[in-house]
Parts: structure tokens; sequence; C-alpha cells
């Protein structure tokens, strides 16, 4: 006997014998996925990141065909980098041979700031770095060599937290004159609405497309106003003045998830799952590198990016607020725990890592720092 409501789809469609075919095999299909997917288990092999003591939770799961697929990135990366030149004393210096020299360059040698300039002029895309006095790139390029110079020397616990990583003008830029993360304030994001509603239900890139409060980043890497998120008491008829209210949890929420789509890593990396809101004691140690690039982003915004807006022309300013460009976390890491899969982008441009004299390692040396 058939079903009678197969029946009665039968009378009413006499020629169609096609549709519950589909249907059922359909169903069949997913039913045979879903006995092999536990019989056999899922097809891709999984490992497993440790963060924090076992039976607590606090573990990374990751693809391993994943963990083996290099950051595309990479590769233009080496095939722009060269071996530096070590002074042997009395050589020409680039303040004394060149014009528009940046603050921390003028005592290189000429050899080594020519090599330096034509590196730059690759990782940023901008063929004529540096040519022109009079052009706004020449002025921004400057505040962002000392800027490169500052992130190396004064926040390696962040960019060398686990070995000598450091930045370089290619791990923002990627041969592009402007970042592809940076990021501008866009709240109000609704309009006709006031107050807290105003800056979230509206999908945006700063709130990673989420309903989310778009001005996460504004607030917490720009005005350093305190993350936190409302505790477990309740504070129906005891608000005390200044506590965090639950607007101040979406608002965290919302750059927390911007954290994890920055390194490509689950909550679990820096938190305990069982204790989300403890800030000490049930975290992991890359919770404290973190809050470093917490403090290092805002020290980047506020003294090196906002003050350039007046440099800039108005088709690089934000399109709400004709702000600056700012950075963030995947402004650097664009998906990876470390930019670059940790790729030791300063080795080689130790003209880069200090405001100081540079310290040159011979080609040799050079090349097995580099393997």
């Amino acid at each position: 006997m058939l079903p009678k409501w197969f029946n009665k789809w039968n009378a009413e469609n006499p020629t169609n014998i096609y549709g519950p075919a589909v249907l059922l095999g359909g169903i069949g299909g997913a039913v045979v996925v879903a006995t092999l997917l536990v019989t056999w288990g899922q097809p891709y092999a999984t490992d497993s990141l440790q963060t924090g003591p076992r039976g607590t939770g606090m573990s990374v799961p990751e693809f391993e065909y994943e963990l083996a697929t290099p950051d595309p990135a990479i590769e233009g990366w080496f095939a722009s980098t060269s071996d530096p030149i070590p002074p042997q004393g009395g050589e020409t210096t680039a303040a004394e041979a060149r014009e528009n020299v940046p603050p921390g360059l003028g005592d290189l040698t000429v050899e080594n700031y020519d090599r330096l300039l034509a590196a730059m002029r690759e990782w940023t895309g901008i063929p004529d770095l540096f040519e022109d006095a009079a052009s706004y790139q020449t002025a921004v390029g400057h505040t962002m060599v000392s800027m490169t110079q500052n992130l190396n020397e004064n926040w390696g616990a962040h960019v060398n937290a686990n070995k000598e990583v450091g930045v370089t003008c290619y791990t923002c830029h990627r041969g592009q004159p402007v970042p592809e993360n940076i990021w501008f304030q866009e709240t109000p994001t609704v309009e006709s609405m006031a107050g807290w509603s105003a800056n979230q239900n509206r999908v945006t890139p700063v709130s990673q497309f989420t309903s989310l409060p778009s001005d996460a980043l504004q607030k917490y890497l720009v005005e350093y106003e305190t993350i936190a998120v409302h505790d477990l008491e309740s504070r129906v008829d005891n608000q005390i003045p200044g506590d965090p209210l639950i607007q101040h949890t979406e608002r965290t929420y919302s750059l927390m998830n911007y954290f994890s789509n920055s390194l490509g890593a689950n909550c679990l990396f820096c938190h305990n799952s069982r204790a989300f809101y403890a800030a000490s004691g049930q975290v992991t140690l890359q919770w404290s590198t973190a809050n470093l690039g917490i403090d290092m982003v805002q020290e980047l915004n506020n003294q090196y990016l906002i003050p350039i807006a007046g440099l800039l022309p108005e088709e690089r300013l934000g399109p709400v607020h004709q702000d600056a460009p700012k950075a963030a976390c995947k402004t650097c890491h664009q998906g990876y725990q470390q930019p670059l899969q940790g790729t030791n982008v300063i080795a080689d441009w130790p003209e880069l890592a200090t405001t100081g004299d540079p310290v040159y390692a011979e080609p040799s040396e050079q090349a097995a720092v580099t393997d």
C-alpha cells in the first residue's frame, strides 16, 4: 500500500514521476552520508592545540589540511626580500646622498637604503615612494617608517611573543597602497534610531557582518573604553553606577567575534569555556599576548594613524566621518594566529627593527636564520 499523500499527489500530477523519486533519493542519500560519517568518522583529520589544563575544554581543534596550507602571501614576501649588505665603515650615508629620507633611516649606507627603498616600494605598491617631497605619500610614509620601528622596538612582547617575527610594511600592505583590512568609524549605522539601537542591527564590515554593535573597534581600540561584560548577579533592583550593562556585553562580543575572525581561532584560544568572564586564573598565555596587542593597537591608532588624517586626500578618508583609516588585529594577522604564519620578516630588514644602529648578520648567518 502506498501512502495516501502519494496517491493524492500521483492523481494530481499524473505525468510527473520524478518529483517523489528526487525527494526520496535525496533523503536516502542523506541517510547514507550520515551513516558513513558516524561509522567511518569525518574524512578530514583534525589536530588539537591544548591551550589550558586538561579537563577544562581549553583546546582549539583545527583541520590538518588547513594547518598544512601556507598563507599565499608568504610567497610574495620571499620574492621581495634580499640579503642585507653589512657596512664595512666609511660608506656614504643615505642622508648625504638621497632626498626625502625618512627619519631614522638617514644613517644607513646608500646601498642598504636603496635596497630598503626598493623593497618598500614593492611592499606598498607605490613605485615612486619618497620621490616627491610634496606628495602626501611621502609624509605618510615617513610616519609609517617610525611606526614600524616603534612596533618592533617597543612591542616585542607582542610581535615577537613566541619567536622573532616582527613586522614590516609588507605585513599589512601586501603590495597595496592601502592595506586591505583597515577600518573606519561607521556608527550610527541606523540613522533613524537614537541611542544604543543606532549602533547595531545592521551588518557592517566592522561588526564582521553580524547584527552586533559596529562601534566596538572605535570604543575599545581608539577611545580606551574598558572591555567588560555584566556579571552573574541580578542588577534589576540594585544597579551600581558605572557597572557594565548588557549593552557592554554585546559590544564586547562584537570585539571578540572580530578577534576570532582576525586570527582564525575560536574563543578557547584565550578563554576557558566554563568561565569566559574570568579575566585571571582561567585564561591562557595567549590571553596576555592578546591584551598586549590591544594596548599596542590603541597606541598605533592614536599616535600614528589618526594624526595623519590631515595629510590624506578626501578619497582616503572614511565615508561617514571622514576619519583616517585605522588598524586592528586583522590588518596584520589576516586570518592567521601569527601574521604570515610566523615568518621572520625583520631578519633581513634590521633597519626597520630599531631606531638605533641596525645589527646586520653576515649573508651566511642570515641564511641560517631564515631557514
